[in-house]
């Protein structure tokens, strides 16, 4: 079993930063890709973000191309989103999801439970 735990979320004024991390238990978390999404409330969840296990070839979703980022460190079982210029749009729950073969897909195993994110204006 694998278990996924975010951190990293709050309130910050519009043009600010923010890092997610997400910390997954389990021995195998280098053989998981992994991945970001988000959920607005009354909307459907987003993709935003994911990586490959070995960390490479990261990719984003439009609407966050160009000021969100990826990576990850296996080492410490962590993976993590870097969010510059936030906007109020971006104000939603982050999820952080793992899965095998999942590069390239919706199809992720395993989820965590969420961060907020609010961004006011």
């Amino acid at each position: 079993q694998v278990h996924l735990v975010e951190s990293g979320g709050g309130l910050v004024q519009a043009g600010c930063s923010l890092r997610l991390s997400c910390a997954v238990s389990g021995r195998t978390f280098s053989s998981y890709d992994m991945a970001w999404f988000r959920q607005a409330p009354g909307k459907e969840r987003e993709f935003a973000a994911a990586i490959r296990w070995s960390g490479t070839s990261p990719y984003y979703g439009d609407s966050v191309k160009g000021r969100f980022t990826i990576s990850r460190d296996n080492a410490k079982n962590t993976v993590y989103l870097r969010m510059n210029s936030l906007q109020p749009e971006d104000t939603a729950v982050y999820y952080c999801a793992a899965g095998r073969a999942a590069y390239g897909t919706y199809e992720y195993d395993y989820w965590g439970q969420g961060t907020q994110v609010t961004v006011s204006s």
